[in-house]
Order: C-alpha cells, then structure tokens, then sequence
C-alpha cells in the first residue's frame, strides 16, 4: 500500500509537470565577462564570497535563462556609449553564449541590428549598411542575421529566443525605418520600410534556427504603444511567437497599468506568450530623471526590501498571467566592488538597479526572489511517458547541470530517483 500511495504521487507531480508549461526565468547578463576579467568581488547575502562560476551561481539560485544583447560593429560606438557597456561583437557573444548554453540554461539573443544602444530614442543604421535603399538594407540585415547565428551554432552557443531588434516600438535602422507605433511615417522614415526589416530578420532566423522563438520587444513609455505597435504590425507579418515587453517603473508607471497592457494583449494575441524581457528597480540612488519618483511607489523604496517587494509583487502580477513565460532582469550582474576605479566597467557611473550592492559586493535579496516566478512549473518536457532529453530536475522543476552529487530526491527520465 505505501509502494502505491509513493507511486500515485509521483504520477500527480509528473502529470502536473504536463499542465504548465515551461516558464523562465533569469537576466540579461552581457557585462558579466567584463565583470569577471576586472575581478569584481562577488559575495552572496551573508557576505561571503561567491567562488566559481557566477552563471553556475545564478542557476543555483533557480535562473533557467540568459539573455545577451549584440552589436554589429561596437567598436564604432561612441566613447560614452563603449563607457556604458557598448561592447558585445560577435566572438564576445559566442563566448558567453556557449557558457549559457553549456550550463543547461536557455540563451536569448537580442540583435541591436546598429554599432551602439538602441531604444525608442535612437536606432542607428549600421556605420558600415551606407545604403539608403530598404530593399538593400534589408537583404543586408538579412545577410548579416544568417552569418551571426551560423556561426553561433558552430560556437556551440545556437540561441533558443531571438529577438530581431531591440525595444523597436518607433521602428529600426533609422532614419528609413523611423515610425510611430501606430504607423505612422516619421521624418522619410516609414513603418513599411521597417516592417520589411523586421521580416527579412525573422526570416534568416527561421531558416537558420528553426526550433528558436522569434521575441518582438516593445516598451512601455506609454502604454498605448505596445497594443498600437502590435495591431499595426498584423498588419504585415504574425510571424513570431513571443511579445516582448520592457516595464521599468520608474519609466513606465504601476504594476496595475502593465497588468491592464498584459489583459489587452492576451486578449487580441491570445496564440502568443508574453515575456518581460527587461526589468529592475533600484535599491539605492534613486534616478534623478525618473518619469515616475519614488514618492509615486510607497511600498518601494529604494532599499535592498524595496527591491525586493518590488520583484515580489512583479511575479504576483505576472503569476495571474498564464501567457506570461518568461522574466529577465535587465544587467544584474553590474557590481565595482573590488575593481580599481581606474578599471572601472562603466566608468559613466554604478548602475544601482543591479542585483549587486557596487560598494560591497553582496548579493540584493531580490536575487534569490527572482525564482518564484517559475515555481514549481519549470520541468520541460517530463510526463508520465518520461522525458527524452535525460536531464536532471530538482523536485521543484529547476534543471541541473548533470547528475547531482549532493543527497536528495530529483526528477530524472520522467522519474523519481533518490540520491543518497
């Protein structure tokens, strides 16, 4: 009767493993190597120091996802901007790809499609695409698409998400490409001449990376954008699978205007998952040019628990959603403690909005929140017929990197199996 009652159980949480879909969680940790090669001293909440590898950590902490932004040509980005972390060509990006991908963790891609930022303030065309021509450009973007991702996947670092263009709710490769979110044309730019590089980047990516989901990031600087931006686009292409959204609240005001945008989108897309590709909130020095201060969010201070009740009533939010599958913390890997000032990462200035504390190097509570976003539905591909892929799962669905060694009950081919 035990024996049954063990086994009736394990066919519960096998089957409940089938009822959710995979959920991820993590960050956008393109500075981490420049991190590491600086020596910045990283220490868990207590203070101790953190030794080994710092994505290895992220993933003990419940992480099942990264995502690393690329520029075409950095080095052509202005002195300011490199200051600000401008820095990730292709060789930089197929190393710490293949680092992501060999932790067993799911890699997200992000084009810039320019040498430098780019956001709803500023697109730059490439210093090297010198045609104006849409047609051209977008065989060039095309062209420049199918080589990073075939020599991604000979790196061993073959994205799962990829997002063609980031935050382009105002268009891509200005100034042809410049538009509103509603469609309208803007200073010779037009959205007819974005969409056409949009979808010449979908499809180098389906060519190239079929099994990979296609991600459209949008902001929300009004929250109007993102439902005009997604209803102009259906217009010209329902090729992709993801809707990316960006929610900084001091940019981009309450939890209850992100989960009103979320309730539209899911009801005018209701095929697409919806991701937060981009968030943080600060834990200290709170930003001067916020759109929305402080004083607007109480419960939010900018403390250590500040940020962390922030993350915890973001995942609240988001936990309403079933649609919603995916949560990255923008640069949580930003952290000056133990580099030289004259070796500074951003010499520009800390980034407090990190997961990090730049003056000590300790770890922000919010870090080891993050996972409750996935809760226990983080098993992908475990049903009661086992799973194909071998890998190692903890009880509450976080994937290990192989076999574990320590004691404890893991889910392995569809089973459990006790360690001892």
């Amino acid at each position: 009767m035990k024996q049954l009652k063990l086994l009736f159980a394990s066919c519960l949480l096998l089957c409940a493993g089938t009822m959710y879909a995979q959920k991820y969680v993590g960050g956008d940790i393109s500075l981490l190597p420049d991190y590491e090669n600086a020596n910045a001293k990283y220490k868990d909440q207590n203070g101790s120091n953190i030794s080994g590898d710092m994505i290895q950590y992220f993933k003990q902490q419940g992480w099942n996802a990264m995502r690393v932004r690329l520029f075409v040509d950095p080095s052509k980005a202005s002195t300011q901007h490199q200051n600000e972390g401008v820095r990730q060509d292709l060789d930089y990006v197929k190393a710490l790809g293949r680092r992501i991908k060999e932790a067993g963790l799911a890699f997200m891609l992000d084009f810039h499609y320019s040498d430098t930022w780019t956001d709803p303030g500023k697109h730059s065309t490439p210093s090297a695409w010198t045609s104006t021509d849409p047609d051209v450009l977008a065989q060039t973007l095309k062209e420049y698409t199918v080589n990073c991702l075939n020599e991604l996947k000979a790196a061993g670092a073959e994205p799962d998400f990829v997002q063609p263009g980031n935050e382009i709710t105002y268009g891509m490769l200005w100034p042809t490409g410049h538009c509103y979110p509603n469609g309208g044309d803007y200073n010779g730019g037009t959205f007819a001449n974005f969409a056409k590089y949009l979808k010449a980047g979908i499809e180098a990516i389906r060519a190239t990376c079929p099994q990979a989901k296609i991600v459209i990031q949008t902001e929300m600087s009004r929250s109007t954008n993102v439902t005009n931006f997604y209803n102009t686009l259906k217009n010209y292409t329902n090729d992709y699978d993801v809707i990316g959204i960006s929610y900084y609240p001091y940019y981009h005001g309450t939890l209850e205007t992100l989960n009103s945008v979320i309730k539209k989108l899911e009801t005018a897309y209701p095929g697409k998952k919806i991701q937060i590709v981009e968030t943080g909130y600060y834990h200290k020095w709170y930003p001067d040019g916020a759109t929305y201060p402080v004083s607007t969010f109480p419960t939010w201070p900018a403390t250590d628990d500040g940020q962390l009740q922030f993350t915890k009533d973001l995942i609240a939010t988001l936990n309403q959603h079933d649609s919603v599958d995916g949560l990255y913390w923008w640069f949580p890997e930003a952290n000056e403690y133990g580099v030289p000032y004259t070796n500074a990462v951003t010499p520009s200035g800390w980034y407090n909005a990190s997961l990090f504390d730049n003056e000590t190097g300790k770890a922000m509570k919010a870090l080891y929140e993050l996972h409750n976003f996935a809760g226990t539905t983080g098993i992908e591909n475990v049903n009661v017929n086992g799973n194909v892929n071998g890998n190692w799962y903890t009880i509450d669905g976080r994937l290990l990197n192989g076999k574990p060694q320590q004691r404890g009950i893991y889910i392995n081919n569809g089973r459990k199996v006790i360690i001892k």
